[in-house]
């Protein structure tokens, strides 16, 4: 169904949306999850890397976007986009040899971006489009980051594009399963 958003509020101040189909006013909202993982989706659209697009937001406890990342390239160094992948170039398999890659994964890179601007992002929510490697469950821990939302991008998962909400500080390294992601 396609909707069409309107400019309008209601008298009660609600958002008001009418579809195409029919004329009758309808009020919806999308949560706070869906808005920050369509933000951490629209942020993926910057990456360099020609395998897969990702992005995280970090997002603080009373809800103020504290910093965002995308995989690409490290600073000062070429893309991806411009000169090729080197793991395809030499036909690797996904999720082997990765130190031959210069991508920064968007987690690490949001992290990255919050530190260089002086922001803490302890007791913050990292939203990911993607499943988190295990490396970068390391950085988010270590970080303070409270909470992770993911969607599930694992092929190999029965679970695949499941939304997940994990306690970080609670979440035990030794259960978390390799991911076999495509990014790098």
């Amino acid at each position: 169904m396609h909707v069409e958003r309107l400019n309008k509020r209601s008298r009660d101040g609600k958002a008001v949306e009418k579809t195409s189909q029919t004329s009758e006013p309808r009020y919806h909202r999308i949560s706070k999850d869906e808005y920050y993982m369509a933000l951490a989706q629209t942020v993926s659209l910057r990456s360099t890397c020609i395998r897969r697009q990702y992005g995280a937001i970090i997002v603080s406890s009373g809800d103020h976007i504290l910093s965002t990342g995308y995989n690409g390239a490290a600073r000062n160094e070429p893309h991806c986009l411009n000169v090729g992948c080197e793991r395809e170039r030499l036909n690797i398999p996904k999720g082997e040899r990765y130190e031959l890659c210069v991508s920064v994964h968007a987690e690490a890179n949001a992290i990255i971006q919050a530190a260089r601007g002086g922001v803490s992002i302890n007791g913050a929510t990292l939203y990911v489009n993607g499943t988190p490697c295990k490396m970068c469950w390391r950085l988010i821990k270590n970080a303070g980051i409270d909470e992770v939302v993911f969607v599930e991008d694992n092929p190999e998962s029965g679970d695949f594009g499941n939304v997940m909400r994990v306690r970080a500080q609670g979440a035990k390294l030794a259960h978390i399963h390799p991911v076999s992601r495509e990014e790098c």
